[in-house]
């Protein structure tokens, strides 16, 4: 049978891929009685007992809850409650110090203490903050003083005294009130000479041009207008949206990620968040949202949802309020629309009530129940790289995803295989598949889709705490796709997306091309969820759920992703090389380890990947371009732990610097003619006849934005320099 119709129809791991995901599973811990009333201290302690329980009991590698673990809790609580050291003071610090070793003492069922003491301390600072910044905004400030400030904070203390925070707020807000001068003297300059040449091109006595133009003192006056707008509305948001509730999530999530990286809580909408992310399906109302100044309001509507059938809500419409069915409205004034997103979702056939004020000033309630929605634009995508008479396939994965609750769910696998089908049926020479910015998924997808690229085989190998090891294979003959091929990654690939670039490596199916390395994500979670179902198919429970990191995952080689990540081939300029964001940068990160390297047959395209790699790389570290593009990359990277001077003349110099080497570094990176990209011909109504304008011109956007990506260039050049298809298997591993 053909190989993709025997994948589709494959149900041999249905029971498994329901529980486990790289990057969240599904699984009923359901310690809670619910239907008794409490308070929210006993539902705090509850919670916190409970997870520390989970963690002792069942992660991959817990730490031993004591007082050295209360001690990182007690800084890393403080750290995620002021991490800019600008809202406590040291004494704040010491004073709650009484609670640094006896935090472990509270997960194991005391009374909570520590963070009702920090939250109390927290509000009243952060009031005084806002204070502060009210009362240094509306003065000018002096430039011309030898001033300069730090930005990286690790290295800081806690300001002493009130003084000395007063201080450091003058400092933060200066800098950016400079930062936002200096950018409108530019452009006002930029103005003035572009007008100018126009009118010097039409008069010829030049002394007769007027110059209408804003001065410097009235520049800097906006300057701290513009800068008092962003601190209002962050403080505004702090106070709706990070109230106790939200900073006692912080603090078990602090708990949690001291444990590793990965292990998270979700309160109950973020639990349903989470899920409709993985899953690509959620409940709403049909309606993009947007922000300006006026507040979150509607960008477009999806035809045919429940926002376009009502008829009562235009684009441009400002939501003012949001309530679940008849219960009291939340004014969301200042919110994020991602905040606004949350609670205008919800489950399906629920009501949700939206207060608008329309374009003509007028306010109007309106009633809708959530209907299903698919985030189509989040899945597999693929388009036309014409190179000549040659053509080339691209394929974007944002995410594994996989919605395994419903038979039609849609599934990533699924969706890349029908993605290679088109491709194969418009005759392309050679396949890209881009995972870069791919955070993971499914680890059931992405055995399934490695299957397609490789005959039967191992894929990756997992091991719990206990040490027992499992190998999970593609077991269908056949592959669905042979020719050339190429996986694009950088530092944000992680998780599933280096399961799926490691798999290509170790079998020498492809090149894998991209930063030095991927993010470096080796272990595998599931979700514990606490309480009660709230829905149907139990997305959102009463008390939420932890991602529990409970296994390791492990390349066919028997090495681990963890912390290396998977090493490109061909190694691309990248602008984030420098910048410390992957597993290896923090601190809680498990360790790198190794096991038993699994039974697999690579394919005879060792050398021949090895021959073009070895070219490229040669190509790339001799490029002059390059080779400056590096050096400005590590300048720029310096400047970071470096003060920043706030004295005018000073601050012009740093600034024209670090623009020149960015805007030199966006030079190189920058594609210098754009590739003829087209939709395929079996997509080309989604491109260019699709009922949802708004999503029409996004799609046509997202071609030309394809075009003009160098990294994407360099990768179907590569595929031209492929010799033959690869089918045979040369040797057993």
């Amino acid at each position: 049978m053909h190989r993709f119709m025997t994948y589709v129809k494959q149900n041999k791991w249905k029971a498994f891929a329901t529980i486990i995901l790289v990057g969240g599973l599904f699984f009923a811990f359901n310690t809670f009685k619910t239907g008794v009333q409490e308070t929210p201290e006993s539902r705090h302690r509850k919670l916190l007992s409970t997870i520390g329980h989970l963690l002792e009991s069942e992660h991959y590698s817990p730490r031993k809850i004591d007082d050295v673990f209360s001690k990182d809790v007690f800084d890393a609580y403080l750290k995620a409650l002021d991490p800019e050291k600008n809202i406590l003071l040291q004494a704040d610090v010491d004073s709650l110090k009484i609670f640094a070793t006896t935090i472990d003492d509270e997960i194991h069922g005391s009374p909570i203490l520590f963070e009702p003491a920090a939250d109390a301390i927290y509000e009243k600072r952060a009031l005084e903050a806002k204070k502060i910044f009210e009362d240094i905004i509306q003065k000018s400030f002096n430039y011309s003083e030898d001033d300069s400030i730090r930005l990286e904070t690790d290295s800081i203390q806690y300001a002493s005294n009130s003084k000395e925070k007063y201080t450091r707020w003058k400092q933060i807000l200066k800098y950016k009130a400079l930062d936002r001068y200096v950018s409108l003297i530019e452009d006002r300059d930029k103005q003035q000479a572009a007008k100018m040449i126009k009118d010097t091109a039409k008069i010829k006595d030049t002394s007769k041009v007027v110059f209408v133009y804003k001065s410097d003192s009235v520049l800097e006056v906006e300057a701290r207008a513009s800068i008092k707008k962003t601190y209002t509305k962050r403080f505004s948001l702090l106070e709706k949206t990070f109230d106790k509730e939200k900073r006692f999530e912080s603090f078990l999530n602090t708990i949690t990620g001291l444990m590793d990286p990965h292990t998270d809580y979700f309160a109950p909408v973020e639990k349903r968040s989470f899920t409709e992310q993985m899953s690509g399906t959620f409940y709403g109302i049909g309606a993009q949202l947007t922000q300006d100044d006026n507040g979150v309001k509607i960008a477009s509507i999806q035809p045919g949802g429940a926002a376009w059938k009502s008829g009562q809500l235009v684009i441009n419409d400002v939501i003012i309020k949001i309530a679940q069915g008849a219960e009291e409205p939340v004014d969301v004034s200042g919110y994020e629309t991602t905040d606004a997103v949350k609670l205008i979702r919800g489950n399906l056939g629920t009501e949700v009530r939206l207060t608008v004020r329309k374009p003509d000033g007028t306010t109007k309630i309106v009633s809708l129940i959530r209907e299903k929605i698919v985030l189509d634009e989040g899945f597999a995508r693929s388009a036309i790289i014409q190179k000549g008479n040659d053509k080339y396939g691209y394929i974007l994965l944002p995410d594994f995803y996989a919605d395994f609750d419903r038979a039609d769910g849609p599934r990533c696998s699924r969706d890349v295989a029908k993605e290679v089908e088109k491709l194969k049926a418009e005759k392309v020479k050679g396949i890209v598949i881009d995972v870069r910015y791919n955070g993971g998924g499914s680890l059931y997808e992405v055995v399934q889709m490695a299957g397609l690229f490789i005959d039967k085989g191992p894929i990756v190998q997992i091991r719990d705490k206990e040490g027992r090891s499992q190998v999970l294979a593609d077991e269908t003959p056949g592959i669905l796709y042979d020719g050339p091929l190429v996986v694009m990654v950088n530092e944000f690939s992680a998780s599933a997306s280096e399961i799926f670039a490691g798999a290509i490596q170790d079998y020498n199916r492809g090149l894998i091309v991209g930063s030095t390395s991927t993010y470096g994500k080796g272990t595998v979670q599931r979700n514990v969820s606490f309480g009660k179902p709230l829905d149907a198919m139990g997305i959102q429970t009463e008390y939420g759920a932890v991602k529990l990191t409970f296994q390791k995952f492990y390349r066919v080689t028997g090495s681990s992703t963890q912390k290396k990540g998977v090493l490109s081939d061909v190694v691309f300029p990248d602008d984030y090389e420098l910048l410390k964001y992957r597993e290896k940068d923090n601190p809680a990160a498990l360790q790198w380890d190794e096991m038993e390297k699994a039974k697999f047959m690579p394919y005879t395209t060792s050398r021949e990947l090895a021959t073009i790699a070895a070219a490229a790389n040669k190509k790339i570290q001799n490029d002059t371009a390059n080779i400056r593009f590096k050096q400005n990359l590590q300048w720029v990277s310096a400047q970071m732990d470096r003060p920043v001077a706030l004295e005018y003349h000073k601050y012009i110099k740093y600034k024209k610097a670090l623009q020149s080497a960015i805007q030199q570094n966006e030079s190189i990176l920058k594609l210098k003619e754009p590739m003829q990209v087209v939709s395929l011909k079996a997509d080309y109504d989604k491109f260019y006849n699709n009922p949802d304008k708004v999503k029409q011109d996004r799609y046509q956007a997202w071609l030309k934005m394809v075009a003009k990506d160098l990294q994407i260039s360099e990768s179907s050049k590569l595929l031209s320099q492929f010799t033959h298809t690869t089918t045979a298997i040369a040797k057993k591993g």
